[in-house]
């Protein structure tokens, strides 16, 4: 993700979701009518040493298979344009093999078993003696199934008291462990703009929605079956969309960032209305660790102290903003391409910082010991670009979302120290494809270096910067791990990379609203798919802490023009789910659409034109 197919000189820039270009780069028009001047020197130089593109015969023939990989129409014009004679397409190199193959990540995972029967990845079913087996005439090995378990026989061991203690508490683990939540919707809230990311807070009591009309709207979830809208606000002067939104430990403010240097910080109290901004350029100049204001912010999260917030940007840094301050304190330079996700290692303490990043690579900061300001390891594995970065908050465990098409565990204890790392040949393992466009159809591969603990298939990572998750502590035990997918699913899974429930939105939400003709001028047709037909593109998900009940953020409508979140729970009835607007008003689609508003007289309504930029904005 990074802006797309901005020229600096020789640089090819990419981003993800947007056609953005900051101040100070040329535009393709300035490159076209720069190439035009010197169009007869390089029709000349073609007919000397007889080049097709540029450069060599081999140049020709290695560009040529570029062509043939399935790139889209646009990347392949814009590669042309950047190329000149004796010059190869800019950012591109030859792709390493790899081992690939369905043998290359073994499902069940023996690692993620390991852990699943360690007690730090919920509760395995004490109740039932283990099978054991032997692997043909052995008696060395041995295994131990995981039984399944039995919800009622649990619930009734419970009520007969066979547990005490510490076995009482590990039974209390595996009934949470077995109300997983189900395709049925309990409610659908629509919204008229595609939506980007949405959570609860550590206490369940509220939930957050972000928006591409540059609005957040807050729930009050106390009551985690039955919400009540009671706020929204606004990002004004944001490009694209909101990227991203963190509330603070306390739960009393919210931040959210579009792609500028620009953070919004707003109360969440439904009756301060004050907006202050955060600017991470401040100071630009004089401070070294301001940001440039030609870039903009990706990824935020607040410090387990609530004191700063650190940001991964589109200049491939990281930066930490001390909030009291009102000042970026810190900038981290180490990653070679947009720096997509950013969070903290452990809960209570601001020192460890985990950054995912388009070079494949995430990395790793400790605050205690950055005199050199470089990171002290990395994690390598993901062989295209990632998307997402969760820690489970214990400073040991992390999970990755990639391009690739995988999901990854990590453990720090495992990563690459930086002078390894620095010492391997770092060769390109990627395709090179656009994930927002085309489609990926490479077979399952290994990376030679691949530090992390278990891979996870299955779901789809395409047009959108889509998350994962670790499933709460509290009812699950961190027991699962989840993520949305572009095929409009939720998929939950074992940590041993068993797929454990798949919840589909787009089957429960399909037809949940009538067509609007305004509406699907903010259909994703533009960048290809060409398709008006109902789709869904699961973006974001949040587990519940305490209640079995998933709310899933999804791109969802006629044309991926549309946004929804959708709440799910382990005992939703099968009947038809309640439809609200974004303020949880009710029965707004079964009156007539023209007469709707979703911000009734708050405002004008926003839509997104071709370029990327918003009216009314």
């Amino acid at each position: 993700m990074s802006f797309p197919y901005i020229y600096d000189d020789d640089e090819v820039v990419e981003d993800d979701d947007m056609d953005y270009q900051p101040s100070g780069h040329h535009t393709d028009s300035e490159v076209e009518s720069e190439q035009e001047q010197n169009t007869n020197e390089e029709d000349q130089e073609e007919e000397d040493d007889g080049d097709l593109i540029g450069g060599t015969a081999f140049e020709q023939a290695r560009q040529l298979a570029y062509l043939l990989t399935g790139n889209s129409p646009m990347r392949i014009g814009h590669l042309l344009l950047a190329s000149g004679a004796g010059r190869s397409f800019p950012g591109y190199q030859r792709r390493s093999s790899m081992r690939s193959g369905e043998d290359v990540d073994p499902v069940p995972n023996l690692e993620g078993q390991k852990l699943m029967s360690s007690g730090e990845f919920g509760s395995d079913n004490f109740t039932k003696p283990p099978v054991r087996e032997r692997k043909g005439d052995s008696t060395e090995e041995t295994k131990k199934p995981i039984p399944k378990t039995n919800l009622n026989m649990l619930l009734l061991q419970r009520e007969l008291g066979h547990y005490t203690g510490r076995r009482q508490w590990r039974l209390n683990q595996l009934i949470a462990q077995s109300m997983v939540p189900s395709t049925n919707a309990d409610f659908i809230v629509h919204y008229d703009t595609r939506s980007y990311s949405g959570q609860f807070s550590e206490d369940g009591n509220f939930f957050y929605s972000c928006s591409q009309d540059f609005r957040v709207r807050m729930y009050d979830t106390s009551n985690p079956f039955e919400w009540k809208y009671y706020k929204t606000v606004d990002y004004i002067g944001g490009r694209w969309t909101i990227t991203d939104a963190t509330l603070s430990p306390d739960n009393r403010h919210l931040a959210y960032s579009s792609i500028t240097t620009r953070v919004c910080l707003a109360s969440t109290s439904p009756d301060d209305d004050e907006m202050y901004p955060l600017e991470f350029s401040n100071g630009r100049g004089r401070n070294r660790n301001a940001m440039d204001p030609r870039y903009g912010i990706w990824s935020i999260r607040f410090s387990g102290d609530g004191r700063e917030i650190v940001a991964g940007a589109s200049d491939s840094c990281l930066y930490v903003y001390d909030i009291e301050k009102r000042t970026p304190v810190l900038r981290l330079v180490g990653h070679k391409e947009d720096v997509n996700a950013v969070c903290y290692g452990d809960k209570a303490s601001p020192h460890i910082i985990y950054s995912g990043s388009d070079d494949t690579t995430i990395k790793v900061w400790d605050r205690r010991s950055m005199a050199d300001g470089r990171e002290v390891g990395v994690f390598i594995g993901h062989t295209e670009g990632l998307t997402y970065v969760d820690s489970k908050g214990d400073g040991r465990y992390v999970l990755s979302n990639g391009k690739d098409q995988t999901m990854k565990l990590w453990d720090i204890r495992k990563m690459m120290e930086k002078s390894k790392f620095d010492s391997i040949s770092h060769r390109v393992y990627g395709t090179g494809f656009d994930y927002r466009r085309d489609r990926y159809t490479e077979p399952p591969t290994k990376h030679p270096h691949d530090c992390s603990l278990v891979t996870f298939r299955g779901h789809s990572v395409l047009k959108t910067l889509i998350r994962c998750h670790f499933s709460p502590p509290m009812s699950t035990g961190s027991r699962y791990l989840y993520t949305g997918s572009a095929d409009g699913k939720v998929k939950i899974y074992n940590v041993d990379a068993t797929e454990v429930a798949t919840i589909d939105v787009h089957a429960a939400t399909i037809g949940s609203r009538p067509m609007d003709s305004d509406l699907m001028l903010n259909s994703y047709h533009h960048w290809g798919g060409g398709t008006t037909d109902w789709r869904t593109c699961v973006r974001d998900v949040s587990w519940h802490p305490s209640a079995p009940v998933i709310a899933t953020t999804s791109w969802n409508g006629f044309g991926l023009s549309t946004g929804t979140v959708t709440l799910h729970s382990w005992n939703s009835p099968n009947g038809k789910p309640k439809i609200y607007n974004a303020k949880l008003q009710a029965d707004l689609f079964e009156s007539d659409m023209a007469e709707y508003s979703e911000e009734d007289d708050e405002g004008e309504e926003v839509y997104e034109t071709e370029s990327g930029e918003s009216d009314g904005h």
